[in-house]
């Protein structure tokens, strides 16, 4: 049964992370992976937010747990698509671009998982 919620949570997952991430190209284009970034900070504030409130404020059963932070959310971010498109940017001779992507990802995705435990906190 958990099997298939993460299966239902991924799925959800997965298409938030094509709207999302489409949605922000189109405000911001493509010279950035801008939509990786968003989907990640996205996904860390919601971590957050979740780990607080299930550790702290709510009692949810296995199944759902699963079905939300390691199906939703686990589809929701990708490191594999930051650090594939950072590795592009480095050959691409955007050396600059690729550290500021790893840069922002990382401090910003630790903010956003940090804020979303004060949020959680807060419920």
């Amino acid at each position: 049964m958990k099997l298939l919620a993460i299966a239902l949570g991924g799925s959800i997952g997965a298409v938030l992370r094509f709207s999302i991430a489409s949605g922000t190209h189109l405000l911001f284009g493509r010279a950035f992976p801008y939509g990786t970034l968003m989907v990640n900070v996205i996904g860390c504030f919601g971590m957050g937010v979740l780990y607080i409130l299930f550790l702290e404020r709510i009692t949810l059963g296995p199944e759902l747990r699963a079905a939300l932070q390691v199906g939703l959310l686990g589809a929701l971010t990708t490191f594999s698509t930051f650090s594939l498109e950072t590795l592009m940017l480095v050959e691409n001779g955007e050396a600059q671009k690729a550290v500021l992507n790893i840069l922002l990802s990382v401090v910003l995705s630790l903010a956003a998982t940090w804020l979303g435990m004060i949020i959680g906190r807060q419920i």
